[in-house]
């Protein structure tokens, strides 16, 4: 190679870099299992999988899911866009518009 396209694909790279590091990588997670509680006042639930781990959700408003149709010891598929990343820590991941929670058979 000549060294004059050093000068054009070294810039153009770091550019690549900067610019893939400043676009969030949206992360979809899937948790299956047991509902073991739900409250519809407060919009939330907690649902066992089946490694004994309890996952914690609070449905957004402007989700437009009705929990009403879900009961303790129902088996659950919660499927959200962006869970919360590991280095934050939080109490519960937020089920947004677009999320959904559904009953698995």
């Amino acid at each position: 190679m000549r060294p004059g396209i050093f000068r054009i694909l070294v810039p153009l790279f770091a550019a690549l870099l900067l610019l893939s590091a400043c676009h969030p990588r949206g992360e979809e997670r899937t948790v299956t299992g047991t509902l073991v509680s739900v409250d519809e006042y407060a919009r939330t639930l907690t649902v066992q999988d089946g490694n004994g781990v309890k996952w914690n959700f609070t449905v957004d408003r402007n989700a437009k899911i009705d929990l009403s149709p879900f009961s303790v010891g129902s088996k659950v598929r919660v499927t959200i866009a962006r869970g919360t990343p590991p280095n934050m820590s939080s109490a519960a991941d937020r089920i947004r518009k677009g999320d959904r929670i559904e009953e698995v058979r």
